[in-house]
Formats: structure tokens, sequence, C-alpha cells
């Protein structure tokens, strides 16, 4: 597991590595900070730790946010019958995903069970009213092998261009998020067997990408 005081100086570095586009915003509107979000993460995890992992999922929730048991329920709904486990499950980033205006960012990193299962994680975070970020939803799966730890989180920052969204409507069994700017969206696909497709698509400046992508078996 990263050690937290290394992390938390990495996490400062993504603003330098966002800083280019920074430099192109104008600085009374809001901007992407994605060590912000990262240190989110990590006091997140760090909570896991020291208070139980339920309590610190249910503490990190947003009011609407999403999770999957395997079937996708309401979290807080989910999460206050839940004991925590006498063990938390550890995770850390290695990776985020930014809108241009900072209203939505996406995390993507390695998890390990005390039984020794690995996996990945995807989480969903939404700036508050108050600038603090919530999550707003969870997912990931198990691994073969864990995955390669990187050398550093990796920062990335939509493009601040005005972007042109894609139709893209909620319908059954398929849920959409978007950033403010329109910039980041991520849409999940759960099928009747609770098998789901997770993606994240982010503004370029001439269209939109896939960042990330995952697809969970039924189970």
């Amino acid at each position: 597991m990263k050690r937290f005081a290394a992390t938390l100086a990495i996490a400062a570095a993504l603003g330098i590595c966002a800083s280019a586009g920074e430099a192109r915003r104008d600085r009374l509107r809001p901007t992407a900070n994605p060590s912000a979000v990262v240190a989110a993460e990590l006091a997140f995890a760090r909570e896991a730790q020291e208070k139980g992992q339920w309590t610190a999922f249910r503490d990190y929730a947003a009011d609407d946010a999403v999770m999957f048991v395997p079937q996708q329920v309401l979290a807080k709904d989910w999460l206050r019958k839940q004991a925590n486990p006498a063990q938390a499950v550890k995770w850390q980033p290695y990776a985020v995903w930014s809108s241009c205006d900072g209203s939505l960012a996406v995390t993507k990193g390695a998890w390990q069970r005390p039984n020794g299962t690995v996996g990945y994680f995807t989480t969903v975070w939404r700036r508050q009213k108050n600038g603090s970020y919530k999550w707003e939803l969870d997912q990931g799966d198990t691994l073969a092998q864990p995955l390669p730890e990187p050398e550093m989180i990796a920062g990335n920052v939509a493009d601040c261009s005005r972007a042109t969204p894609p139709d893209v409507a909620a319908a059954a069994g398929r849920t959409v998020g978007w950033s403010d700017d329109k910039t980041l969206q991520w849409i999940v696909e759960v099928r009747p067997d609770n098998s789901r497709t997770f993606k994240v698509e982010r503004w370029t400046g001439s269209g939109y990408e896939e960042a990330v992508r995952s697809d969970v078996a039924g189970g």
C-alpha cells in the first residue's frame, strides 16, 4: 500500500501537471483541482481503516450515490443496514480524470481485501456546494493479478473549450451523469443479470473520447 504521506505529496504535484490547462482558464470561473479529488480519495481510504469500512462509505457518500452489491442500490439506504467488517478493504488511487470546471471527477485504483483478493475500483466524485467532494458512484471488480502500481498518480483534465454534448439520455438500466460544464460524463448500463458496463468520456475540444471503461460480469 502506498504510504499516505508520500501519496499526498504526489497529489499536490498533480496541480502542477494540470497547470498548463489551468493557465488558459478564466480564474474567476470554477476550475479543475485533481489534487483535491485525490486528497478526498485518500481521506476516504484512511477513514475506512480508522473508523470502519462502511462508516467511511456512508460519510463520504452523496445523498443520491449508487453502488453495486452486485445489483445497483442507493448507497445510503444499503449502507445504513451494514455492520463494519473486522478488517476493512484497503485501496489506493492510481489516476484521476476531471472535468474542466472541477465539478465532476473520476478516480481509478487498486484494492486489496484481508483474504488476499485483489481488484480495481472506479469512483465518481461530485463537488459539493461547500467545495468538498462526495462520491456519487462506486464500482469495481476482482482481478486475477494486481493492477500495476504507477510511479505517480496520473492527473487528467478535460479540454476547456465549449463542449457540445451528445444526446445520451437515461433509460431502463442506464444512468448518465454530467459535469456542470459538460466536459466529462459517466454512463453505467446494468443488465437484468446484474452485469454492467461503466464508462467515462471526456471532452477533447473536438469531440468526446473514452477515458475509462469497465465491463463487469453478472453475479
